[in-house]
């Protein structure tokens, strides 16, 4: 196997120990020490791949949130208009929780709050190949009078705000139905940015 495909697949290796750790253990779980046993790869080589364990926990982090940012894009693209847009949006958020709930868990970490804050304009660029095709879907349906005349990060703020504190209460409490959530939330966040 070429190198280039060794490092791919240790990394592969790194990442899927660690989110194993991360579902049975918590945050607490994601030691270099647990990553290194489960996952069978030494310390020196998970800090020549992600320079630290914070890099191994951004990596995972940042691999589930592009996996959700893919669910997200090709479910709001998929949709004929603006309002089945935000519905298949909303739905595809609370499908891939129920679907993946630790890597749900680590996207709304406090430890992913953090790297977001600390990298937040770093991910966006990222992600731009994710994020581009959803902000012209924006400003085509601002442009034919289905959205509001809204910043594309105004819109985006709107729709997604709910969905994400109702996950994080589902994730944290407990106490929220997700399919009442994905009943009710598309019509009432159609109201705050639909014309």
């Amino acid at each position: 196997m070429p190198k280039q495909q060794r490092g791919e697949a240790t990394v592969e290796q790194v990442l899927d120990a660690a989110l194993g750790l991360y579902a049975s253990s918590g945050e607490a779980g994601l030691t270099l020490g647990a990553i290194t046993s489960a996952s069978g790869v030494s310390s020196g080589s998970i800090y020549h791949h992600f320079g630290s364990l914070d890099g191994v926990v951004a990596a995972l982090a940042l691999g589930a949130l592009e996996q959700l940012l893919k669910e997200l894009g090709t479910a709001l693209l998929q949709a004929a208009d603006a309002r089945s847009g935000i519905r298949a949006v909303v739905l595809a958020y609370l499908d891939f929780v129920q679907a993946r709930p630790d890597a749900a868990r680590l996207i709304h970490s406090v430890t992913a709050d953090r790297l977001g804050m600390a990298h937040a304009r770093e991910i966006r660029d990222t992600q731009e190949a994710r994020l581009t095709p959803i902000t012209l879907w924006i400003h085509a349906h601002q442009e034919s009078g289905e959205l509001a005349a809204l910043s594309a990060p105004l819109i985006e703020s709107l729709a997604m705000g709910p969905v994400v504190a109702v996950v994080r209460r589902w994730l944290t409490v407990g106490d929220v139905d997700l399919e009442e959530a994905a009943r009710e939330l598309p019509d009432h966040i159609w109201r705050s940015v639909g014309k």
